[in-house]
């Protein structure tokens, strides 16, 4: 006998009955969605087409471009426009912001392939997103949105099609991908309380640059639980949000090269850590900066502004922002 799954069309069409909520945002999840298959298909095919190479470039980061980047970036931004539902669009790969259509709903943040430095050996990688909408009661100043102002985030881990999807007040919730590349069987995700399963995921390489406290932190608690670390967020956080713990990207403040140091955290707050902050919070979680202050609460000042992260189990989260606040 066959066996049907609930499709995400059909789920997200049941939630925005449900929330007597317009269907716009599914035109818009249609894009989104498009835009990770394809770039799935060039990532599963860039090594034969010769596409997982340097572009000889560096962003707006100071990170060397790999070509699956702006192949990734120019892929979204067309699936973006085209839905006519996008005011603009802040994006690692743009120094601007991408203005896309004046009269559309929603602002969306995304990383378009995060964790380049391992495209060049298959590993995977990840397409990032948030989502705020306009103000429909009056005009819209068009002003950076804090986290907390999201009604969704999500993030694919290509090319293993998995997508993973928070939305506000309703949950973050799991897809697979099917036969036919269609997203099915909708799966709630709670972070788990069981200690037996939590890992810890952080860059071990950067330890000896993190500040003193956060050191002796790690020193302390590593040995109970299991470590991995894939280097691409998007992956790392699947890992966690499943498994339960907590992944870290301290603030670099004891870097032998002062230079290298990174006092402010490196990651992306808009389109990188406030996305994960989401989805952790809609499954049960919480995600901290270096002074304890909630990643969601954070006002952006800049499109391409860095924060330190802390986010999964909230035994954890609150058990490291005591130390941060010491």
């Amino acid at each position: 006998m066959i066996r049907f799954e609930q499709t995400f069309a059909d789920f997200l069409l049941h939630h925005q009955e449900k929330y007597n909520r317009t269907y716009h945002f599914l035109i818009l999840m249609d894009a989104i969605i498009s835009a990770a298959k394809r770039i799935q298909h060039y990532y599963l095919t860039g090594a034969l087409q010769g596409n997982l190479g340097r572009a000889g470039q560096t962003n707006v980061q100071g990170e060397q471009v790999m070509q699956m980047d702006q192949i990734a970036q120019e892929i979204t931004v067309h699936y973006l426009r085209a839905t006519g539902r996008v005011i603009h669009a802040i994006s690692e790969e743009s120094k601007d912001i991408v203005p896309l259509n004046p009269d559309g709903r929603y602002f969306v943040y995304f990383d378009p392939l995060d964790g380049s430095s391992n495209i060049p050996h298959g590993l995977p990688v990840g397409f990032m997103f948030g989502i705020a909408k306009r103000n429909l009661e009056g005009p819209e100043d068009g002003h950076l949105r804090a986290g907390k102002d999201y009604i969704a985030a999500g993030m694919f881990v290509i090319p293993t099609g998995t997508f993973t999807l928070g939305l506000n007040s309703a949950g973050t919730w799991k897809f697979q991908i099917d036969e036919t590349m269609t997203f099915v069987k909708p799966t709630r995700i709670v972070l788990p309380p069981d200690r037996g399963t939590w890992e810890l995921s952080f860059n071990t390489a950067h330890r000896c640059g993190f500040a003193p406290k956060v050191q002796k932190w790690i020193a302390t608690n590593e040995c109970q639980y299991a470590f991995r670390y894939l280097g691409a967020l998007a992956g790392d956080f699947h890992r966690m949000i499943h498994n339960g713990g907590m992944f870290m990207y301290p603030a670099i403040v004891n870097h032998p090269d002062p230079t290298q140091n990174r006092p402010e955290g490196k990651l992306r707050l808009m389109y990188e850590a406030a996305v994960v902050a989401f989805m952790c919070r809609e499954a049960g979680g919480l995600a901290i900066d270096e002074s304890g202050t909630p990643i969601l609460d954070i006002q952006p000042q800049n499109q391409h502004q860095r924060t330190a992260l802390y986010v999964g189990s909230p035994e954890l989260v609150e058990d490291i922002k005591g130390v941060l606040a010491s």
